[in-house]
């Protein structure tokens, strides 16, 4: 059994950081030092490099580090330590996503910012796409997370006399891009995290009012809940394509939120369905009150009930929803990449049965829910 943890000041914690990182400590000592790091960002970041400066006197140890380290202690610390001011529930996939995103650009060289990055997304039944670098990724998730913020009445990264038709998000970031002469670097960082810090403090304070305010997308609207669960999912999409670009591990998001992010694709396909189809583009329905049963295999998985006379979208039992006509199955993290425009309809990883129109269609209106 280990001691009993010292009662000491944080001055004297501060002392022991160089024992510590030596592995020079007493166990109660040690056991003080680690319970003190998760609740002091100052005393975390003099550990990290004390212990780095430590790993570089031992030659006859590698001295690359797994790359995914950060973000594996970053995900382990937002589990363990509580806010002080609660982040609501419904925002917590946010916070996670914008901070897991963080220690990815935290640990990218200069160089880097400028590396190229293709996004992709789904306009009608084609992939288009638009060339940028990781800089002008992270313009574009701060431009249009700038949507929630002039909803809750904070500053818009666009500035003050914003015109009112820059609402969309590819007209926003556009207006970003097209703003500057030379390309963005990575001083966009800093505003991009400043006002993810500003969103977060804003709901955590005020999650009462805030709830239910809505969030315009020009064209359409999301009840702000489902706004933030939007915006952690483009953040996780965005940061893997920045991985990608330089080369560097990234997990998917935890299963709880992956469910969420999941769970709102799932409600909002009914709507899709009936767009496409108004546009010419849906497939034939059997009958009125047909549905598609959608089974999301894996980490925050579950079953859903697609209606494909753009009724319903819900999760539970076929005895709720309708009569199933088809049935699709597909892993959670491909689903999600679908929605994002960045598996091809045709090509997804999909179990199939029953009526292949209506699972043809399921699979193109997924696809349809991409944007840049």
């Amino acid at each position: 059994m280990s001691g009993a943890r010292l009662d000491v000041d944080h001055r004297a914690l501060m002392s022991y950081l160089g024992a510590w990182a030596l592995s020079a400590c007493s166990p109660e000592e040690a056991a003080a030092v680690e319970s003190h790091l998760p609740e002091c960002a100052r005393c975390a970041e003099e550990a990290r490099r004390l212990r780095d400066a430590v790993g570089l006197l031992h030659h006859e140890e590698p001295l690359n580090l797994d790359p995914g380290l950060r973000a594996r202690v970053l995900e382990s610390c937002l589990d363990r330590r509580p806010p002080k001011i609660p982040v609501p529930e419904w925002a917590a996939a946010y916070d996670t996503e914008t901070a897991r995103l963080d220690a990815l650009l935290q640990d990218i060289q200069d160089a880097e910012w400028h590396a190229p990055v293709r996004l992709r997304w789904f306009e009608g039944e084609e992939q288009v796409g638009r060339r940028t670098t990781v800089a002008g990724v992270i313009g574009h998730l701060m431009t249009v997370d700038g949507l929630v913020a002039v909803a809750l009445g904070l500053e818009d990264p666009l500035g003050a006399r914003t015109p009112a038709h820059l609402v969309a998000p590819d007209a926003r970031t556009e207006a970003l891009w097209n703003a500057s002469p030379v390309p963005q670097t990575r001083s966009v960082r800093g505003p991009w995290r400043e006002q993810s810090h500003r969103l977060v403090s804003a709901l955590s304070l005020e999650s009462d009012r805030s709830a239910a305010l809505a969030v315009a997308y020009g064209g359409y609207a999301l009840p702000l809940r489902d706004s933030l669960l939007d915006r952690a999912f483009e953040c996780w999409v965005h940061a893997e394509d920045i991985a990608a670009a330089v080369d560097y591990p990234y997990d998917p998001p935890k299963p709880r939120h992956l469910h969420g992010m999941i769970d709102l694709a799932a409600r909002m396909l009914p709507q899709v369905i009936g767009r496409r189809r108004r546009a010419g583009l849906g497939r034939g329905v059997p009958e009125p009150g047909g549905v598609l049963h959608l089974e999301i295999e894996g980490a925050g998985g579950g079953d859903w009930y697609i209606g494909l006379d753009g009724t319903t979208g819900t999760e539970g039992t076929s005895r709720d929803a309708g009569r199933e006509v088809a049935h699709v199955a597909l892993d959670g993290v491909e689903f999600c990449r679908l929605a994002a425009g960045r598996v091809p309809p045709r090509e997804a990883a999909a179990g199939q049965d029953g009526d292949v129109e209506a699972v043809h269609e399921v699979l193109f209106a997924t696809a349809s829910l991409s944007r840049m």
